[in-house]
């Protein structure tokens, strides 16, 4: 009872923050046991984070090579610095738990939205256009063995971090049409329901807001709010257009499942990108972060901005101008991109 009672409480508040717009200005306390304190933080700008750097990456089949201590605390370190309070991470494997225990040791005012990975449980090379090969049944039914076990450090970080993890969000993008990891929407339902009866955060699940407004109502059912994926960018909207598009697709998510507390989990703009072209730049990130800096602030909803640094080992080897590699608002030296230098206006 007290586990659900306080999730109860946090989607509760959450709501009145909706329903109350503006009126409590960005960086005031909020109310103690209020959502903004156990989701968000009291912080409407977030930033995803993973914090690999040149020739690291998480295992792709042959193990990980994750960042170090030093590195993981220098990222947290300048995070803070740019007024970031509030991380997501992707999942739940030996880089998150020691970013976790780095925040415990050094006592940072640093919150994280948990992760946990889900790996493809039915092979959806018809509908992914770089799969070009049916994952094979062995291959599926080794990475639903994966997916349970990460369920479960997913819930065991939670646990043991339960004052730093403000909520846990179950797979990414693993139910949209053109992903290469799809799990069965039955399967997500039933991993969000093991998570919930297992730990007291609320629980989420991100993934693109068509989908969402096309496919979500039985998991919006079942989760504590809908963490929602918006990328102007991908669907060829110039930088004019950038807004409107993402207030446009927020709203049609809002229209779809009416009273159920949303966060933006991703929203974000490259800065280099051959897909792009020229709508690519760090003038334009910097356009497309303040608006919807503001636009958050306005409607007080969280957003977690995409990403925090670039990260080379996205996307395909062979080009090193994709658009995957160059989301980040730091270069991946560390140096900060026009959004969060001084004259970046973003305050």
């Amino acid at each position: 009872m007290k586990r659900r009672a306080r999730q109860q409480m946090a989607v509760v508040a959450l709501v009145a923050l909706a329903i109350a717009g503006c009126s409590t200005a960005p960086g005031d306390t909020e109310e103690p046991g209020s959502f903004a304190d156990d989701l968000v933080a009291g912080e409407v700008m977030a930033v995803a984070y993973s914090g690999f750097r040149e020739g690291q990456h998480p295992d792709r089949g042959d193990g990980a090579v994750n960042p170090s201590a030093e590195e993981i605390l220098e990222d947290l370190e300048i995070l803070l610095a740019h007024d970031f309070r509030l991380i997501r991470m992707y999942d739940s494997g030996e880089n998150t738990r020691q970013t976790l225990e780095l925040i415990r040791e050094h006592d940072l005012p640093t919150r994280v939205l948990l992760g946990i990975w889900l790996d493809a449980e039915l092979s959806n090379h018809e509908g992914c256009p770089w799969l070009n090969e049916p994952i094979p049944d062995e291959q599926l039914a080794a990475n639903a063995l994966k997916n349970a076990a990460e369920i479960e450090r997913g819930i065991e970080l939670a646990n043991e971090f339960d004052d730093l993890v403000v909520a846990v969000n179950v797979g990414n993008e693993a139910l949209v049409d053109w992903n290469d990891h799809m799990v069965p929407l039955e399967r997500v339902i039933a991993y969000v329901r093991q998570v919930k009866g297992a730990i007291e955060q609320p629980v989420t699940v991100a993934d693109n807001y068509e989908w969402w407004i096309r496919d979500g109502a039985p998991l919006a059912a079942e989760v504590d709010f809908l963490g929602v994926h918006t990328y102007p960018a991908w669907e060829e909207k110039a930088i004019d257009q950038a807004l409107a598009f993402t207030i446009e697709n927020i709203d049609g998510v809002r229209e779809a499942h009416p009273g159920k507390p949303i966060a933006i989990l991703e929203a974000g703009w490259a800065t280099v990108a051959s897909e792009f072209g020229e709508r690519a730049s760090e003038a334009n990130q910097a356009r497309y972060y303040n608006e919807m800096l503001q636009w958050a602030e306005a409607n007080r909803t969280t957003v977690f901005f995409f990403e925090a640094f670039d990260e080379p080992w996205k996307g395909d080897p062979g080009n090193p101008l994709g658009a995957e590699k160059h989301w980040g608002l730091f270069n991946v030296d560390r140096t900060p991109k026009l959004v969060m230098r001084p004259d970046g206006t973003r305050d």
